[in-house]
């Protein structure tokens, strides 16, 4: 029988575990696996490969993992948590997946591809300690990360850990700080009346239906955002703070604003309860509370008068005319506004199949309510995704824009419908056209931060771009909680203003990046002279799309303007490597 010789090295380790595994396979095993095996292929396995790593144990709820440097180790954990945390937005709360993760630098010894010694039992130690969603690190690791990335830890002192003879330092990690509301900055107070929607509980005793509680609750931030006099903060922040055990004047403080309004739907065969309240944050006085008992077909007269009402206690009267304008018209059947609800819930998953689900309800809901406006325009944007945004053939563009066209005709007070419209003049090269519906859809609803991003967006493509960059600022103030495709769109403004290092650090945030995002990623590198990350992404991107060359990359997907910015990205990609 041949003799196994240990091997010693020094290694970076990582130890992931899924925070309530046993309670999650408890209360349904299939779903749960299912879900971890998606959450895997999408998210945890490749970046896992991009940050060099190799997997060394893997059990039910949880792995090892051993990088070539704690820099690669912490980044693709940093990583991992925003990746899971977007993967699992739309899961109710009870149902979704959630890491710890500790790590630990130090030697270790090989048996036949294992990994033993106490650099491995730290980290498992470590992991331990984390919060789910944090990251712990020892202070080995964090001095080795001293000076060669921008992430913050915090000093969580020493600790004893279990089998482990010296106290550790430990280090903690626990929210991006490219979000200002995790940093610990006070945001400053708006100057007019501010206000967070939380998501209102799902009282129903189906965890399936949250999607209805949920879209019912973005109504009531919808109507409220078309009004100038007011502060409303986005619907993925507010939705942040969803099972957490955050105080009132915490969440205040967070998200900058003054009032909260939360509350409960209960929906029973054809009744529907809602109970709402509006809330002082820093103080939880409470300042109004109602209850509604209604037949389920008057839900949108509800909505309105939850909104009708919050508007009017917090700035004064408002004219009936006007509230009416403002606020969306509801559709006239349930069942179209239901598969609008189950379409939006796919449109913002990270499944694979998820588009391709939102443009079928989508497309559901206007065969039901073929007057409904928000529907044709919500089937254009889920048109536009399956095909690739930029690269969508002419062909469907045009069809994409006689339903747009026919959604605005339906509904000329919908800043949805100039959204999509703004999209489908910039795929054509349009720039005017389409910075005419972006400007249109803010004057409807200029609280809406997807739209100030949209327009940001736009701006930066036309080398507008200290311009582009406020608009970017005041989106990312209104939603503190910014989505990840924000750092896609902030990271094009910086990069064509040559801050290479921050366009590289927002467009990192991107948990499953396509060759698109690698591209621009992988110009921002070419232009720091960092060859090694640039040659990384080269390869990635050649591996995602064997055919990838510079030319074919500008002619399909490249939608700057200036000649001198296209040429600014070329040189980019030329430096990094790329095929011509």
């Amino acid at each position: 029988m041949p003799i196994v010789r240990a091997e010693r090295r020094l290694a970076a380790i990582m130890a992931a575990d899924i925070v309530a595994y046993s309670r999650l396979i408890e209360t349904h095993e299939a779903r749960t696996l299912s879900a971890i095996k998606a959450l895997r292929s999408q998210v945890i396995d490749p970046l896992i490969a991009d940050h060099r790593g190799r997997i060394v144990k893997l059990m039910g709820d949880g792995a090892i993992v051993e990088f070539g440097s704690v820099v690669e180790a912490v980044a693709c954990a940093v990583a991992m948590q925003e990746g899971t945390a977007a993967h699992q937005r739309e899961v109710p709360p009870e149902s979704r997946i959630a890491f710890r993760i500790g790590i630990n630098v130090g030697d270790v010894v090989v048996e036949d591809g294992d990994l033993l010694g106490d650099g491995v039992n730290i980290a498992a130690r470590l992991e331990a300690l984390a919060e789910p969603g944090s990251i712990c690190i020892s202070d080995a690791a964090q001095k080795q990360l001293a000076g060669k990335t921008d992430l913050a830890f915090e000093d969580a002192g020493e600790r004893t850990l279990k089998n482990i003879a010296q106290p550790v330092r430990v280090w903690r990690w626990s929210e991006a700080p490219t979000n200002p509301a995790a940093s610990g900055a006070l945001l400053p107070m708006p100057d007019r009346p501010s206000i967070a929607v939380l998501p209102f509980d799902n009282l129903s005793g189906q965890p399936e239906e949250t999607y209805f509680s949920d879209g019912v609750t973005e109504d009531i931030i919808t109507g409220l955002s078309r009004f100038r006099s007011l502060f409303v903060v986005a619907r993925n922040s507010s939705f942040a703070f969803r099972g957490k055990p955050t105080s009132l004047a915490e969440i205040g403080r967070q998200l900058g604003v003054a009032y909260l309004l939360e509350g409960s739907i209960r929906r029973a065969g054809e009744r529907v309860r809602v109970t709402a309240q509006l809330l002082e944050a820093d103080t939880g006085m409470h300042i109004w509370a109602d209850r509604y008992d209604r037949g389920l077909e008057d839900i949108f007269a509800v909505q309105e008068e939850v909104a009708r009402t919050i508007v009017s206690t917090l700035v004064g009267r408002i004219q009936d005319a006007s509230l009416q304008k403002s606020l969306r018209r509801p559709p006239a059947s349930l069942a179209a506004y239901d598969c609008l609800l189950r379409g939006l819930a796919h449109f913002r998953g990270f499944g694979e199949d998820d588009n391709r689900k939102a443009y079928e309800m989508f497309e559901r809901a206007v065969a039901l309510d073929p007057q409904y406006a928000l529907a044709h325009a919500n089937l254009v944007n889920a048109s536009l995704a399956l095909h690739g945004s930029a690269a969508t053939p002419p062909e469907v563009l045009d069809a994409a824009f006689a339903t747009a066209s026919h959604a605005l005709e339906l509904d000329p007070q919908e800043s949805s419908c100039h959204r999509v419209l703004a999209l489908i003049w910039l795929y054509r090269r349009d720039y005017d056209a389409a910075e005419y519906h972006y400007r249109r859809a803010l004057e409807l609803n200029p609280n809406d931060a997807d739209r100030l991003m949209g327009l940001g967006y736009l701006l930066a493509l036309r080398g507008k771009l200290e311009e582009a960059l406020g608009w970017m600022q005041e989106a990312m103030r209104l939603n503190p909680f910014q989505p990840i495709w924000y750092g896609v769109r902030l990271g094009i403004a910086l990069y064509s203003l040559k801050r290479y290092a921050e366009a590289a650090q927002a467009l990192k945030r991107i948990p499953t990046p396509g060759y698109w995002s690698r591209a621009r990623l992988a110009a921002c590198y070419g232009q720091l002279g960092r060859t090694a990350e640039a040659e990384a992404q080269k390869a990635a991107i050649l591996l995602q799309k064997p055919d990838f060359t510079i030319a074919e990359f500008f002619r399909r997907d490249v939608l700057l303007e200036r000649a001198e910015d296209r040429e600014l990205l070329r040189e980019g990609l030329i430096k990094a490597g790329l095929p011509a």
